[in-house]
């Protein structure tokens, strides 16, 4: 069955824009998963996301990150990429959002690393700072908790279809 074509479109805080062309698997009132494939082999860190990585993105309306979750062709989790994130619309055509810079990784081992954070601007404001850092500390509590939870979402959608 064909899914239908939905575009991710991303606005960073220095005003760059990016769109990335998915696949809509889920959708709800504030929320909505798609499925993106990897064009080609790309070096995060110490994970590498071969070609046949495919990523699952998962988006709210109302909370202060999106995820994404890699996962391999046997659908063992390869990482989850966690974007500190404001201003998420969803709507039938696209996923709008603001990446904050700061994001979280977070590896099968158990690990979590927060990247970016250095490239935030030096006049950051004071509020958008503390929404920043209080997300990042969120996300890191706890990594395993949340490998498992990603990982029983994602195989009961992809096995669902």
């Amino acid at each position: 069955m064909a899914r239908k074509s939905i575009k991710e479109i991303k606005s960073t805080l220095g005003g760059i824009r990016k769109e990335f062309d998915c696949e809509l698997l889920t959708r709800g009132p504030a929320e909505a998963v798609v499925i993106y494939r990897m064009p080609r082999d790309v070096q995060l860190e110490d994970v590498l996301l071969s070609k046949d990585t495919v990523s699952l993105g998962y988006f709210w309306e109302d909370r202060p990150y999106n995820v994404y979750h890699w996962i391999d062709p046997l659908q063992d989790t390869v990482a989850l990429y966690f974007n500190i994130a404001d201003g998420t619309r969803i709507s039938q055509q696209s996923i709008e959002w603001r990446d904050l810079t700061v994001d979280v990784l977070i590896t099968p081992d158990g690990r979590c690393r927060v990247l970016d954070e250095h490239e935030l601007p030096s006049d950051i404001e004071a509020g958008l700072l503390r929404y920043i850092r209080e997300t990042r500390d969120e996300l890191c509590r706890e990594p395993l908790s949340r490998l498992i939870e990603y990982d029983k979402l994602t195989r009961s959608l992809i096995n669902r279809e």
